[in-house]
Order: structure tokens, then sequence, then C-alpha cells
């Protein structure tokens, strides 16, 4: 009998497993994919998400993998320039963009070292329950094996199209039509900060990496993605030009590293988080488009508030569990729903309201209001927090 199964080892399923194994309890993490493979991600983790890999020791390993900080940030939309350095959280102003095939093999490292057991390449087939419905266990297969495995809790961490979520049939309070469509890859060898340029029906962004990489992302309405997927190339060259001119002309001499990903699949959802005995963290719970990059910190902002829901619960009465569950369940609708009506809006690639270009323009003018709206794109701040009497005064 296990503690709780964590099903999908990748930022959200590992990080819950370092963090309750370190409180004591027997946990088990299983993974569909193997060891240090590689997943499509935007890579970025924004400064909360940055705290909390400092809280858990884990920072001082991605800073050793040779990715570098992210101190910077660039901002270009119809006349206007912001450049600066956000104030950050938590003694943290800069963010950090870890190949995930880095920082997911560092979090399963983690996690195993706090005594959680690991199994790779294991594939969940179904759920085991009680009399009364409720989930304790689950079935799986590894290889030709199979094999059933019991405990207090089920926590799905299996990614946007999670099988724990389709096993306990968990319904959406919330679902919005796919916006964007993506597609990205790395260049080697050219200098860049983080940088963010829109245009009405356009998004690009430049996202340093390990390997003195740098990711570039193009980004393009969900009504165009039969067209820009039959010549991906293509449109994603086009977009670059188009949206951001001078990182154009920088790529110019140079050839992508790897292949072109991308993905026309970027939903906008809740799903109910919990029920007896299982509850979903990560994009299994809730996802929103990649365009604002606020999957992995929003995944960490939601282990380290289910861990502390659960405290020492499990284990003990289930109805007691299934209160801290319910706590966890508020508490992350509560925290997540204003980063995800801000990233809808942006997802919907609008050309931008002249309110909204005029307060920018008062931004770029003073270095404290850059910092400021830099906090808000991290998800630091909110929007209301750039309304000081000097950004009055210039409006």
């Amino acid at each position: 009998m296990y503690d709780a199964i964590v099903v999908g080892a990748r930022c959200a399923g590992a990080s819950a497993a370092l963090l309750l194994a370190r409180a004591g309890y027997r946990v088990l993490l299983l993974d569909k994919s193997t060891y240090g493979s590689d997943t499509l991600s935007t890579h970025l983790v924004h400064q909360p998400g940055i705290a909390a890999l400092a809280r858990w020791g884990v920072l001082e390993q991605v800073r050793a993998s040779g990715c570098p900080p992210l101190e910077r940030t660039v901002y270009e939309v119809a006349d206007i320039h912001i450049e600066g350095c956000a104030r950050g959280v938590a003694g943290q102003q800069a963010g950090f963009a870890p190949r995930r095939r880095v920082l997911d093999a560092l979090l399963v490292d983690a996690a195993t070292t706090a005594g959680a057991e690991f199994r790779e390449r294991s594939r969940v087939t179904g759920l085991l329950r009680d009399e009364a419905g409720r989930v304790v266990g689950i079935e799986g297969r590894h290889g030709d094996q199979s094999f059933a495995e019991s405990a207090h809790l089920v926590i799905g961490a299996d990614g946007m199209r999670s099988t724990v979520a389709q096993l306990v049939a968990a319904p959406y309070n919330a679902r919005d039509p796919l916006l964007t469509c993506a597609y990205y890859t790395y260049w080697p060898d050219v200098p860049a900060d983080l940088e963010l340029y829109e245009r009405p029906g356009g998004w690009v962004a430049t996202v340093p990496t390990n390997g003195e990489a740098t990711l570039v992302l193009a980004y393009f309405p969900q009504s165009r993605f039969t067209e820009v997927r039959t010549n991906a190339r293509h449109a994603y060259q086009e977009q670059i030009r188009a949206t951001a001119p001078a990182l154009y002309e920088r790529l110019r001499d140079s050839e992508p590293a790897e292949r072109l990903r991308g993905s026309g699949d970027q939903q906008n959802f809740f799903r109910q988080a919990t029920g007896p005995g299982w509850v979903l963290v990560g994009d299994a719970g809730h996802h929103k488009d990649s365009i604002t990059a606020r999957g992995i910190s929003d995944a960490f902002h939601q282990v380290e508030s289910l861990v502390g829901e659960v405290g020492s619960t499990l284990g003990g009465n289930p109805a007691r569990l299934d209160a801290a569950l319910a706590r966890f369940a508020e508490g992350r609708d509560k925290a997540l729903a204003p980063g995800y009506e801000a990233t809808l809006s942006v997802a919907r690639l609008a050309p931008p309201h002249e309110q909204r270009l005029s307060l920018l323009r008062a931004v770029q003018s003073d270095p404290e209001l850059v910092a400021i709206y830099l906090d808000v794109v991290a998800g630091i701040a909110s929007v209301h927090d750039l309304y000081t009497p000097r950004l009055l005064e210039l409006l």
C-alpha cells in the first residue's frame, strides 16, 4: 500500500512525488515515457516557478546544467519597445528556460533521492475502486507485464490528455475554443534575451535555453492551422519576418539545430480537480494556451498547494482527505482563473486596443513601471498593480 501513486513524471508529477516523499509519505511515481525524454514545451519557467525550484533545492542544478538566467525581457508591439527586468519574487528576479529533458530529469532525481519509487515505461490502464466506488489504486502495464498497486490517493499528473482524468470521467468546469497553433525550433549561436513580439495575427518569442541555443516560437491563429501545417517551415519563417523583422535578420545566416516542432491542439479548460481518492494536477486538471508560458509555474503552484492541504491526512480518515482535496480544488480555481483569462486575451491575437497602447506607451517611459509590467507578464503582479500614481500622472 502506497500513500500516493503519481501518474506522470513531468513537472507536475515529479514535483508532487518530491514534496510528498519529503513529507514522509510512501510514493510511487509512474511515467509512460523514458527517463530524461523530451516533450513539447515553451520551456520558460517564470519567477514564481523559479522561487519554487529554489525552495526545493533544485535551482542550483538547473544553473549547473548550463541553462542561462533570463535577466532581461524585451517586448515590442506597434511603435512600443519595452525593455527591462522584473522586480521578481522571493529574491528571484530572473526566469530560466531549461530543456524539458533536463528539468524533468532533475525533478525525478530529487524525488527518488527523497525516497519516491520511480517506474518508467509504465502505462496506467485502469483504476482500482472499493465497494463504495472510491479510487484505491491503479492497474497498469510495463512492457508485457501487468501490475496493480494500491494507494490512499491517486494523483493524475499525466498532461492535457490525462488518462486518469478519462478513467474518473472528470467533467470540464470551464472550456474555451482553441485559439492558436504554434511552431518552434532551436537556433544555435543566436544571441537573444527573453523577447516577445506581437502584431495582429502574430506572436513570436525567443527563449534562450541549454546548449547555447535559443528557442524561437511562432504563433498563428487557430483558423490558419490547416494552411500553416501544409508548409510549416515556410509559414514559420514568414511569421518571424512579418512579426519580428529584426530577429528575422539575426536568423538569416543560421540554420536550426533541430527539426521544427508544432501543435494545433492547445486546449483551454479547467477540469474538476478531485473526487473520492483522486486528484488532478498540472495540465491534467487545467490547461491553457502556451502563449503566456504559465504552465510550468502554475504546475509548481498547484503541487505546493496540494501538499500543503493534504498535510497529515493521507492514510487517515478518508473524509478528512476528501475535505483537504476540496480545499485544494477551490484554491486552484481561484488562483489560476485570472491568468487563464489573461492568456485567452493574448491568444486571440487581436489588434491591440488604443487604450492598451496608450498604457504601454506610458509604461515604456518609466523604468519602475517597466519592472511592474514585467511582473505582470510573469504572473507575479496583477494589471491593477500597474496603476500607480506615476502611471496615472503619465496617462
